[in-house]
């Protein structure tokens, strides 16, 4: 599944990884509000057997396909 990630200049180390590119429409509208405006960062084919840094490959492709995005906080301290 091609998606594309996005970083809020708001939010030290969040992400929003989008199904369609620009498509801020599907984000809650509280959070689109706490975040934007958005900056893209990259856009990848992904796989449940792709590595990711910070999250779960397999967790955010069910997030995209429940719910059209997925949130990536920092890590707990």
């Amino acid at each position: 599944m091609r998606c594309y990630v996005y970083r809020s200049p708001r939010k030290a180390d969040a992400y929003v990884y989008l199904g369609a590119r620009d498509d801020f429409d599907v984000l809650p509208e509280p959070l689109r509000q706490a975040m934007q405006p958005f900056s893209f960062v990259l856009e990848l084919e992904l796989s449940a057997d792709r590595k990711l840094a910070r999250a779960d490959a397999s967790e955010v492709l069910a997030h995209l396909a429940a719910r059209g995005f997925h949130l990536q906080l920092p890590p707990a301290r």
